[in-house]
C-alpha cells in the first residue's frame, strides 16, 4: 500500500469518532467512511478508495469501534456478496 494511502487511512481512523458518531454497525460505518472520502478526498481513484475504506475498517475493527457486533473474518460477508 502506498505511503500516502497509509497516511489517509490513519487520518480518517483518527477522525472516526467525529464523523461516525451514531453509526450503529459496520454497514453504516463503511457508508460513513465512503461519504467522508467523497467530501475530503474526491480525487482518489476507485481502487485507492477501496483500499482506504478497507484499511480504515480494519483499523476500526482492531479498536473494537463497532463493539462485538461482528465476530470472525471482518471482510468475509462482503467477499461472499461480491462473488
Amino acid at each position: 500500500m502506498p505511503a500516502d494511502l497509509r497516511h489517509i487511512i490513519d487520518e480518517i481512523a483518527r477522525q472516526a469518532d467525529e464523523f461516525l458518531a451514531g453509526a450503529t454497525g459496520r454497514k453504516q460505518g463503511r457508508a460513513g467512511i465512503e461519504e467522508f472520502l467523497t467530501l475530503e478526498y474526491a480525487d482518489l481513484s476507485p481502487s485507492d478508495r477501496k483500499q482506504v475504506v478497507d484499511g480504515v475498517m480494519h483499523v476500526l475493527e482492531d479498536e473494537s469501534f463497532f463493539g462485538t457486533e461482528f465476530v470472525g473474518d471482518a471482510f468475509k460477508e462482503e467477499e461472499e456478496k461480491e462473488e
